[in-house]
């Protein structure tokens, strides 16, 4: 982690130097959510913000520590290996929390401060939201506990009460052209990444980094083979689910379905697109439990024909 913000996007940019100059005048309290859509770089903000805080832009040996993921006071919170240690955690539990508070109940080691950070704030389950209030309401001098969140709405309202909002929002479109541009995108590919991401340069660059465009395009082509019963809705299912991608393209397919819903004027075809985007964002949280993917997917793909169908 450094305090350098030179790579920052603009956006970005406004937001750290006005929080800085917010916490250095000690306007903020300790809790801070962070929030806002993904891929817009809160938690890059936040920390080097904590770096600030920490003194890394006064000592090299902060700066060193941190980079190392080694400061002392520095308590970044994230997703852990479950216990067979075969892949990370969905949810940030309870005995993080405790671990966390007790971290600053202690005496800062370099300096005057203690800075937490946990990211995603919203996968935080029931239990260690519980924890976590009571760590909210007893404050400690320099302890600073932020949290990171794209959908702040799914913690508690007693949680999101007792923090200070820091608000990322889409940039101006210009603005998030000129910074795809400076990513080396050409023009004509920028437009397409951000109208298809709705004016999200961070989702946008995603998809133009990691093959996301051809993957909507690929969508695009199966959902026109099922409307017009050219492929059969299992065998495309299973296609959809046989590798990491499923939940890519499922948001690729609800979002095409809202742009076809946009194009027409019949109030009934308006609602059965409406309801098949509203079942293909039901069926991608599936994904995220333990139920069969491609059998999820299938059910939602053998509705499409008839939601699709032009009055």
């Amino acid at each position: 982690m450094s305090a350098d913000v030179t790579g920052f996007a603009p956006w970005q940019q406004r937001i750290y130097a006005h929080t800085r100059a917010t916490l250095d005048a000690q306007r903020l309290g300790h809790a801070l959510l962070f929030c806002g859509p993904a891929l817009l770089g809160k938690r890059a903000v936040a920390e080097a913000l904590a770096a600030h805080v920490l003194g890394a832009d006064r000592e090299p040996r902060v700066a060193q520590l941190l980079a190392a993921g080694s400061h002392p006071d520095f308590h970044p919170v994230s997703f852990v290996p479950t216990k067979d240690g075969t892949k990370l955690r969905t949810e940030i539990v309870i005995e993080q929390i405790r671990g966390l508070s007790d971290k600053l109940s202690l005496t800062p080691q370099y300096g005057q401060a203690q800075v937490a950070i946990v990211d995603p704030a919203d996968a935080i389950n029931h239990a260690a939201c519980n924890a976590l209030l009571k760590t909210l309401e007893e404050p400690q001098p320099g302890r600073h506990l932020w949290l990171v969140a794209a959908n702040p709405a799914r913690l508690p309202a007693t949680i999101r009460s007792r923090c200070q909002r820091i608000e990322f929002r889409l940039p101006p479109r210009e603005e998030a052209l000129a910074w795809l541009a400076g990513k080396g995108y050409a023009q004509d590919e920028a437009i397409e990444a951000l109208d298809a991401a709705k004016g999200h340069p961070g989702l946008a660059a995603d998809w133009l980094a990691a093959g996301g465009m051809q993957l909507r395009r690929e969508v695009h082509r199966d959902l026109a083979g099922l409307a017009k019963g050219e492929l059969p809705a299992v065998a495309t299912a299973q296609r959809w689910a046989g590798d990491e991608q499923a939940v890519d393209r499922l948001r690729h397919a609800a979002d095409l379905a809202l742009a076809r819903a946009a194009t027409l004027t019949d109030p009934a075809g308006i609602a059965k697109l409406a309801a098949w985007f509203d079942a293909a964002n039901r069926t991608r949280d599936l994904l995220r439990t333990t139920v069969r993917a491609d059998l999820a997917i299938a059910e939602l793909l053998q509705g499409w024909r008839g939601a699709a169908a032009r009055p």
